[in-house]
């Protein structure tokens, strides 16, 4: 059978009779704990009844298996803060709160497809596991929520972990993975379809797996009004976090690593407002800024720098804001600083304004880069015309804005990861597609291209846009963008 890829037990022996019968007895009842907000749940039955009816080339039956994962390991005993696969919380609401090693199945063999979620509910205080085993033990981790709220809350048919004994070979050729939910169990998994099915059908079903992995990356382009308020919600939080970089950049200053100062001010909020970052923050003051992913935050901040900083709170629903913001130290942009950074913003505005309903995604890429090459052919930066760098033999321009305009933001700071490139870079803009906007530019601080004065200014300005029926919405227009607005802004520190 297919395994749930379970870690080695930290199970601790106890130290005698009279202990263990010691730590069984004379305990309260536990208080109930809750396994998620209510007002998820009519969302996620929605979603499962779209992804069943988008099973073409799956094979016929399908068993669908949706892990939420098991923890990862850091070091050693120690793991990193514990996050639940992506599809696991888009079928079934469960984010922040899920208990690790849950697993969502949707078996579509039947006229009525039944779902069902496995999760590990309390320990018995008149158990071990409650106080011996240092992995999952309640004593040790804190506890976990009654298989029967988990099923009331989440509106999905619960039963224990205990009762999953993975896929028998009757079921393993219809049985279809979220292959990267726990990589250690699919491992398992394949050679267990190798060994019973023989490596072709394994290959198939291979296939069958990374084709599911599509599907759910393609259901998730359109987000419907609670994700749009989650990630509304994020942004705000979000917005928070950069009034808390701003109000601790005296300290930054002051120190020797004042990036680690900028990371800690918001990693601080959106510990308080959400469940975490969405993804690692890049605080990146003077020519850090020029690395695209400066993520090692731990240079000095000089007055007189650029500090680009690129940041999102994650909720609790595991949706995430991605905003960029660069901010003069000083609170005052220098001439050059500013013509580099009004060149960023025109192009931003510039993509931002042909947004709506049957444009092709890419457009918004062209449209900014269009800007970005006027500027650097304005500057004479360019060894070709205008018209050559724009070209697809061209390029030149790119140079200085190496990376794309737009990804797509959800679950994931980049969401919709897995889906077929063709459709995501061509498709036509729908009503409720949530992605950024981010154009830079980044002149190196040994880039011979350009006069010295522009070496090691970096600058980039990212926004968080929604599709409405007749254009778009700017979700972080809040959060200042233009010169005047983010001096005005760097006052409050």
């Amino acid at each position: 059978m297919a395994s749930t890829g379970k870690k080695p037990s930290r199970q601790r022996a106890p130290e005698s009779k009279a202990f263990a019968e010691s730590m069984r007895s004379n305990w309260a009842d536990p208080a109930r704990t809750p396994a998620a907000p209510a007002t998820w749940v009519g969302h996620t039955k929605n979603r499962r009844m779209q992804l069943v009816a988008s099973l073409e080339g799956l094979p016929d039956n399908a068993l669908l298996i949706i892990p939420a994962g098991a923890p990862k390991q850091r070091s050693n005993d120690t793991d990193y803060p514990y996050r639940a696969h992506t599809a696991f919380t888009y079928f079934t609401g469960w984010g922040s709160q899920t208990t690790p090693g849950s697993i969502l199945t949707i078996d579509t063999s039947r006229d009525v497809v039944r779902t069902t979620l496995y999760a590990r509910g309390p320990a018995g205080r008149d158990t071990d596991e409650f106080y011996a085993n240092a992995e999952r033990g309640e004593f040790w981790t804190g506890p976990r929520p009654h298989l029967d709220d988990i099923e009331a809350t989440l509106g999905i048919t619960t039963r224990s972990l205990d009762e999953w004994s993975g896929v028998d070979a009757d079921d393993l050729p219809r049985a279809v993975f979220i292959d990267d939910a726990d990589p250690l169990n699919y491992l398992e998994i394949t050679q267990y379809r190798v060994d019973t099915l023989g490596q072709q059908r394994a290959d198939d079903l291979r296939e069958a797996d990374q084709l599911l992995g599509q599907i759910v990356s393609e259901l998730r382009f359109v987000k419907d009004d609670y994700e749009i308020a989650e990630l509304s919600a994020a942004i705000d939080a979000t917005h928070r976090g950069f009034n808390d970089i701003i109000d601790s950049l005296p300290r930054a200053v002051d120190e020797s690593r004042g990036e680690r100062v900028v990371e800690g001010a918001f990693q601080a909020r959106a510990r308080l407002d959400g469940h975490d970052v969405g993804y690692g923050t890049i605080a990146a003051s003077g020519s850090h800024a020029c690395i695209l992913h400066w993520v090692k935050n731990d240079g000095p901040v000089s007055s007189g720098d650029l500090l680009l900083v690129d940041a999102g709170v994650e909720m609790d629903s595991l949706y995430t804001a991605d905003i960029t913001r660069t901010l003069p130290v000083s609170g005052k942009f220098s001439p050059q600083q500013k013509l580099v950074y009004e060149a960023v913003l025109d192009a931003a505005d510039t993509a931002m304004s042909i947004v709506k309903p049957g444009i092709a995604f890419r457009e918004i890429h062209d449209a900014a880069m269009a800007v970005i090459a006027g500027y650097i052919d304005s500057w004479g930066f360019l060894p070709v015309s205008l018209d050559v760098a724009l070209s697809s033999e061209g390029g030149q321009h790119r140079r200085y804005m190496i990376h794309g305009t737009s990804h797509h933001l959800g679950l994931d700071v980049h969401d919709c990861a897995r889906a077929r490139r063709e459709l995501y870079v061509d498709q036509e803009l729908k009503p409720g597609m949530v992605f950024t906007i981010e154009p830079g530019l980044y002149f190196q601080p040994d880039d011979l291209s350009v006069p010295e004065a522009w070496r090691g200014i970096g600058v980039r300005i990212e926004d968080n846009i929604v599709v409405t029926k007749t254009g778009y919405e700017n979700l972080s227009a809040a959060i200042p963008r233009s010169v005047t607005e983010v001096e005005a802004w760097m006052r409050r520190g």
